[in-house]
């Protein structure tokens, strides 16, 4: 980088980011069945990228919330049959996370319900524009991720 940026950029680049995910957020929870809101999509996402037999501490520093925080959503979405909560092999004191079929379902009707309003969204902005912007996003999700893990710092 040649020049140095001008912070009210980044301040504006970061204030329409939040306010995309937190419209996003509401589109989303509109669609959740009751009793769910986005943090328990979250995980449900979380699981399917990752994989099962995550460990809830590891869940929490991923999302960047208090264990008790992610034991309290996981706990909501064991009682609802979408995650199961086993004990962990290598330490009997903890517990890892296995995604139920109706979990799995549960994700894909969601992103199902979702899919009319993105195709109306897609009427008014150019889906080549966002495939274009994708890799400045994922850079600069990266970086912030790197560095909240002390990575990355200059």
């Amino acid at each position: 980088m040649t020049h140095k940026p001008d912070p009210r950029t980044l301040f504006q680049v970061f204030k329409e980011i939040g306010i995309i995910e937190q419209l996003s957020r509401a589109r989303l929870e509109a669609r959740l069945p009751d009793g769910l809101i986005a943090p328990h999509f979250a995980v449900l996402s979380h699981l399917i990228n990752r994989g099962d037999g995550a460990v809830p501490i590891d869940m929490a520093r991923a999302f960047q919330v208090p264990k008790t925080s992610m034991t309290h959503t996981l706990k909501g979405l064991a009682a609802k049959g979408h995650v199961e909560l086993r004990a962990n092999p290598q330490d009997g004191r903890s517990k890892t996370v296995w995604l139920t079929d109706k979990g799995r379902a549960l994700r894909e009707e969601v992103i199902q319900a979702l899919a009319p309003g993105f195709g109306d969204m897609m009427q008014h902005i150019d889906p080549d524009e966002l495939a274009q912007m994708l890799p400045t996003l994922i850079k600069l999700r990266s970086y912030l991720d790197a560095a909240r893990n002390g990575e990355g710092k200059t």
